[in-house]
């Protein structure tokens, strides 16, 4: 009998898994083509081995676009039931994978009941986890102190991890030597480049790497490589630290391939709307294809408060060109930590981004979706159509609060409803 330790291993010895079954019967995909695809490294199948709740999805070439929303806990906002009830909304508006960011304290209590309650898959970044978890200052931790973190979080059943190995030496002296408005603002991505600093080590997860897929191994973790030197304003998009990571980041992708762990490349940043698709290519090129995880794109600076608009925009562009994966965006992003009702909006945003993208990309049925409703308002059926709506409550509610004539047409046209005149013409 054949035997796997991971889901790429089993599709390069071609297993076909319970998992790889459910991924291709939601995506209307033959078995055997995403097999191949997985064995090949452009689809990823994030499903840790411990995580016995998880509902699997498929990340990458050929696939419907895939939302991620970030949550956890924070010194400022140390609410964890606050958080537990935005898992329970993100869960019920059908979202396919949940970041727990949490931040302060001792956070395995409400990972572990986040894994335990969530048929979405999980990730988390395991450097956030490592101060809290081992009382250190920045400068006391260890390498084996990183590496024994990413370890407890496979133990807990986090389907992948966001590891910012492409912030080593040669990195950060690019970055010191390309002057940036905005500095690095990804928060991993700066604690790996404070530590190296400090200790005048290199990153151990860059050093460490095969010990780190190892690990990755052992629980069938898929490593996200995270963007260190992602843009955090239009002025360092593309510049020269974001491709030198992205190139060692094409580097590690094969290293990891060849030990059978999956992995999704994280990407900008903010950057503007030209930018976007050179972006996509780069990556599929210089990371060979792998899945293409986004936040945002954002395409303005200026727009706190409406960034979640900034990041659809950005988003759309990026998966019809090719991005696998959006990280939502919410109208609190750059402001505060998002309350229930900003997350609700930066899904909605999200999904629409995702939907419209996945149209341009012609991923199978996804038009179908949209002919449904264009057939419920040709029949002027409204109830189909709040059926249909990517927000059946906020639809049903403008339709509620208006004032109506007719009731089989809507508040703007009335008995100049073309539809119905085209009709009652045709008869």
């Amino acid at each position: 009998m054949q035997t796997y330790t991971t889901q790429m291993n089993a599709a390069k010895q071609g297993i076909i898994t319970d998992v790889m079954r459910t991924v291709a019967e939601k995506e209307h995909m033959d078995v055997e083509l995403l097999r191949e695809k997985v064995a090949k490294g452009t689809v990823a199948i994030p499903a840790n081995r411990n995580h016995l709740s998880i509902d699997p999805e498929g990340v990458g070439e050929g696939l419907r676009t895939k939302m991620n929303v970030n949550l956890g806990i924070s010194k400022d906002c140390n609410d964890p039931e606050m958080e537990l009830e935005k898992v329970r909304v993100a869960l019920d508006m059908g979202v396919e994978a949940i970041m727990d960011l949490s931040n302060y304290g001792k956070t395995e209590q409400f990972r572990k009941e986040l894994i335990k309650m969530s048929g979405a898959m999980i990730g988390t970044v395991p450097v956030y986890d490592v101060f809290g978890f081992f009382e250190k200052e920045l400068k006391d931790v260890r390498p084996e102190d990183f590496l024994a973190m990413v370890r407890k979080h496979g133990e807990d059943g986090v389907d992948f991890v966001t590891i910012h190995a492409g912030m080593n030496k040669r990195a950060s002296e690019t970055f010191l030597e390309n002057p940036r408005l905005m500095n690095l603002v990804s928060r991993g991505g700066s604690l790996m480049f404070a530590w190296m600093r400090l200790t005048g080590y290199d990153n151990p997860y860059f050093e460490y790497f095969d010990d780190l897929l190892d690990i990755c191994a052992e629980f069938d973790i898929t490593l996200s490589l995270g963007d260190a030197c992602r843009p955090g304003g239009l002025a360092d998009s593309t510049d020269a630290s974001q491709i030198q990571e992205l190139i060692t980041l094409g580097e590690l992708t094969k290293r990891a391939w060849a030990k059978d762990v999956q992995v999704i490349i994280e990407g900008p940043g903010h950057m503007s709307m030209d930018e976007i698709k050179a972006n996509v290519l780069l990556e599929k090129k210089l990371c060979h294809g792998a899945p293409f995880y986004v936040l945002g794109p954002l395409v303005t600076d200026v727009a706190p408060g409406y960034d979640h608009i900034t990041g659809a925009i950005g988003g759309a562009i990026a998966a019809s060109a090719g991005a696998d994966f959006l990280c939502y965006v919410t109208p609190a992003e750059h402001l505060r930590l998002p309350t229930v009702e900003d997350m609700k909006e930066g899904i909605i945003a999200t999904k629409i981004a995702a939907h419209a993208a996945d149209i341009a990309k012609k991923t199978p049925h996804a038009r179908d979706w949209d002919n449904q409703m264009s057939k419920a308002r040709v029949d002027l059926d409204w109830n189909r159509m709040f059926e249909l709506a990517i927000d059946p409550t906020k639809a049903r509610a403008y339709r509620e609060h208006a004032e109506l004539e007719d009731e089989t047409t809507c508040s703007m046209c009335g008995k100049m409803c073309a539809i119905l005149n085209v009709k009652e013409a045709l008869k």
